[in-house]
């Protein structure tokens, strides 16, 4: 529960309103649920239909709010650029992990 709280706060500003009515903080939370909602939902569906390219982690709901942003919110480079900048970020987490894992591994024999 803890850990959908805290990933409700980073990825749709649940922590960003100045609570000054019932009636606004409740429309806004439940703006944010919907939103959280949206990420998980499209993460879910994206991992069962398709497999993480080789070399690739899987769609997060931190990278799926990026391209979101990016894309649709405030469209400044073209949507190749986006995505070939996405694909580059989840490269490098898969072989930071990767290498975490290996580290870890190593430590433990």
């Amino acid at each position: 529960m803890e850990e959908t709280f805290q990933s409700g706060k980073g990825l749709a500003g649940l922590d960003e309103h100045q609570v000054r009515r019932f009636t606004s903080w409740s429309r806004w939370v439940t703006l944010v649920m919907l939103a959280h909602a949206f990420l998980a939902v499209v993460r879910a569906d994206e991992h069962a239909r398709h497999s993480a390219p080789d070399g690739l982690i899987p769609l997060t709901c931190n990278e799926i709010q990026r391209l979101f942003t990016t894309l649709v919110v405030r469209p400044v480079h073209g949507a190749a650029h986006r995505l070939g900048w996405s694909d580059w970020r989840r490269r490098h987490q898969a072989r930071a992990q990767a290498s975490h894992y290996r580290r870890q591994a190593a430590n433990q024999t």
